[in-house]
């Protein structure tokens, strides 16, 4: 088998002029980058269009620390109903340099699934990533410049809440002294970095719906607390203009293709252990409306991305998906049911039954938001027959539709058979209307506990100290209204990495509370859940090289 890289580099890829052609979007519309890419202005969104698409949302059990192939599923979807006639079009997330040249070494799906080009893609793309970057390091430097030169004046905050990023998983810059040296340095202070993905930026990016509102939520962003305790945000410092002009460009949803020319819009790429996980609501609705089926997907395992996808993208834009596919491997369900994880590949009938439990769960939760859900199993090459059988027969027991893609190795033919269920779900038992997990009105304490015992099973919460500070500032102002997103592990419903499978009956720790008050959600962060990554031992950045012009590594 060819690696990822291999493949992508095989395909000969169509102008993206003629991709534009196929949908409709006139080429006098397109921005290009190059050849094969393009930015599409948000003048081409059409709000009736949007209503009358089928949504579908593409999630998972909990991961392995490989992954369990959403993104392969949802450009094998893709594929799979482009080849039964269907026009369907991707919506998905751009990948961030960190897990690219860490763990992963790529996002953009893998095998005869992917989306082009791949190594444009999995690195600067358009530059989008390097816009919220800059934006967000750009208000840094203007807060620190405005403590510097106000300060005879007696101003100061006292407690700063904004934080610089990075793209990159750089463990020593979490926490950092700036301003060291001579008075003209500015003022010492301690600071520290996030990854990009985890930036308030890029969850405005992915939150606003137009550029008035950009600047709208750039402006309300909280940086601190000035001495006699008021909010001080951007618009006391007068430069949300020049900050929303750095994001100007980077509002447009990036037109690329698959590897069988479906059509994909990649926007925004918040990750969801440490933010809220959704691609863009611009290019999800830029997609719907070119697509009679548009194949989303949110981060991680569904207690993480599924659920912000529902709470927060779709109670703010009024999304509404007609079918969650859940996805799971045999890898996966063998991690959940004990099997340690050097011999997760190897046969074990009792480790997937044991496995079922984590499935179970994430089924049970997704039913609460009132969605139909289809299981799709992304086949490996090394997968047993009758481990298969058990998990189709499993599914056929609990009544949830089962279909198998095999999209890694056949491309949009080894998907047909989801594709078809996908279609047939939506026509015979279409999602009901979301139902969410909390209403707006409850406090930002319950509306975390919700999630912590509906979601995660915990059978209680606790708050830290600094927490409760942080939610005594909330409460009697406009961010008590806002949803919440709790940044926590990825490899367990609970914040204990190690704890696999369905716990339930653990207390749930809240160790802090950040206030995005642009982009209006209440960020919880639970257990030693970091928002700067580190790099493992031996890093994706070992293997990727240039090898005759060519960039090797990226998989």
């Amino acid at each position: 088998m060819k690696s990822d890289i291999e493949i992508a580099r095989s395909i000969e890829l169509r102008p993206i002029t003629k991709i534009a052609d196929n949908l409709g979007i006139p080429q006098e519309s397109l921005e290009p980058y190059g050849k094969h890419m393009a930015k599409v202005p948000l003048s081409l969104i059409d709000g009736e269009k949007v209503r009358k698409s089928n949504l579908i949302l593409v999630t998972a059990i909990t991961p392995t620390k490989a992954g369990i192939g959403k993104t392969t599923v949802s450009v094998g979807l893709a594929l799979g109903l482009s080849k039964i006639g269907k026009k369907a079009v991707a919506a998905l997330r751009e990948p961030s340099l960190g897990p690219c040249f860490g763990m992963k070494g790529g996002a953009a799906g893998g095998g005869y699934a992917q989306i082009l080009p791949m190594e444009k893609i999995n690195l600067h793309f358009t530059g989008d990533f390097h816009a919220v970057t800059s934006a967000n390091n750009m208000i840094s430097a203007l807060l620190d410049n405005y403590l510097y030169q106000h300060q005879a004046e007696g101003f100061g905050l006292k407690q700063i809440l904004w934080k610089r990023v990075m793209d990159v998983n750089d463990r020593s810059l979490r926490h950092i002294v700036t301003g060291l040296g001579p008075h003209t340095n500015g003022l010492v202070q301690e600071s520290g970095f996030d990854i990009t993905p985890a930036s308030e930026i890029m969850a405005i990016l992915c939150l606003s719906k137009d550029v008035e509102d950009l600047r709208r939520r750039v402006e309300n962003i909280l940086l601190g607390y000035t001495l006699d305790n008021k909010p001080f945000r951007v618009k006391d410092m007068g430069v949300a203009g020049a900050i929303t002009a750095l994001l100007l460009d980077a509002m447009n949803p990036n037109l690329v293709q698959t590897t069988e020319g479906t059509p994909a819009f990649i926007h925004g790429g918040p990750f969801a252990n440490i933010a809220h996980g959704c691609n863009s609501i611009i290019a999800t609705k830029m997609a719907m409306t070119y697509g009679d089926y548009t194949i989303t997907e949110a981060g991680f395992g569904a207690d993480l991305g599924a659920e912000k996808f529902f709470d927060i993208k779709c109670r703010k834009s009024g999304l509404n998906p007609s079918l969650t596919v859940l996805v799971a491997t045999l890898r996966g369900l063998k991690m959940h049911g004990d099997v340690p994880a050097d011999k997760i590949a190897e046969a074990s009938e009792e480790g997937v039954r044991k496995g079922f439990a984590n499935l179970d769960r994430h089924i049970e939760n997704l039913r609460k938001f009132g969605q139909t859900v289809l299981v799709c199993f992304n086949k490996y090459g090394d997968d047993r027959d009758n481990e298969i059988e058990m998990v189709r027969e499993h599914c056929a027991a609990l009544g949830v539709p089962f279909a198998l893609n095999d999209a890694f190795m056949r491309g949009g033919e080894g998907a047909v058979e989801l594709a078809e269920l996908v279609v047939k779900t939506i026509e015979e038992a279409p999602s009901r209307p979301l139902e969410f997990i909390y209403p707006d009105g409850d406090s930002i304490e319950e509306k975390i506990r919700k999630v912590a015992r509906e979601i995660y099973r915990a059978s209680d919460v606790e708050f830290s100290p600094e927490a409760r500070k942080m939610l005594a500032k909330i409460e009697d102002t406009e961010y008590a209204g806002f949803p919440v997103c709790i940044a926590k592990t990825q490899y367990s419903f609970s914040q204990d990495p190690k704890r696999y499978g369905a716990p339930d009956g653990f207390t749930f720790d809240i160790k802090d509370i950040v206030i995005n008050a642009g982009a209006e959600l209440i960020v919880a962060i639970a257990g030693d859940i970091i928002r700067m990554p580190g790099l493992p031992k031996s890093p994706q950045a070992l293997r990727i090289d240039v090898v005759d012009g060519h960039i090797d590594g990226l998989s």
